[in-house]
């Protein structure tokens, strides 16, 4: 089982990605999580993206899917793996089934969680973080139990700079950008979209079906 999880920021997809990792037993893997895995590493590819990263570039086409090759190819995938932030681009996701063509590997069933982006942004601006142990909350549905102030350590709460409204609507209009096209390549068919203004659980339910119909056709 191959899983493509899509998703705008605030859309939940960390919280789904790891109920369905835990469900189908399968690894989650994101993106930054495989540049911090090879740049601690330091694998060839590992420090080829450290020092792109490090000076403030993009990593490219090339390298990132050398990345992800390297990645897929380890033992916790043989029985199949979860990709969040993976293809970003129309080039990449040729790519990708290029290496699953290679490999003799299904095609990759593709989830969408879809919200509204003023949802999203209401959702983004409440996000509050401990400017010491780095917890989130969010004054809408994960309060402190004081306002304001962390419940371990009883720091001032902070409104990270890209919860901003205007940084926000900048990120989710590049997402649409990127992601737009990515799955307009794999077309209608092959995606699955979920209503991801849903509570958490009743997405992860409806993911959970989407996921188990397609694996039965």
């Amino acid at each position: 089982m191959i899983l493509l999880l899509f998703g705008p920021p605030g859309c939940g997809k960390g919280t789904q990605a790891a109920h369905l990792a835990e469900r189908f037993q399968i690894p989650a893997i994101s993106t930054g999580e495989i540049f911090r895995a090879e740049c601690k590493a330091g694998t060839e590819l590992g420090r080829k993206a450290c020092m792109i990263m490090s000076g403030g570039g993009l990593v490219g086409d090339d390298l990132v899917n050398r990345l992800v090759a390297a990645r897929i190819a380890r033992p916790d995938c043989a029985g199949g793996f979860l990709l969040d932030g993976y293809p970003r681009t129309v080039p990449q996701a040729k790519q990708f089934a290029a290496m699953l063509r290679e490999r003799g590997l299904p095609d990759p069933m593709v989830i969408h969680l879809d919200v509204a982006e003023e949802a999203l942004v209401v959702r983004l601006t409440a996000r509050r973080q401990c400017p010491k142990c780095l917890r989130i909350y969010n004054v809408m549905w994960q309060a402190p139990r004081q306002p304001d102030r962390c419940d371990d350590d009883g720091e001032q709460l902070i409104m990270r700079d890209d919860d901003q409204e205007a940084v926000i609507r900048q990120r989710l209009a590049a997402y649409r950008a990127l992601t737009g096209p990515v799955l307009g390549w794999y077309g209608e068919a092959a995606v699955r979209t979920v209503d991801g203004g849903l509570a958490p659980e009743e997405v992860a339910r409806a993911v959970e079906t989407a996921v188990l119909q397609t694996a039965a056709r």
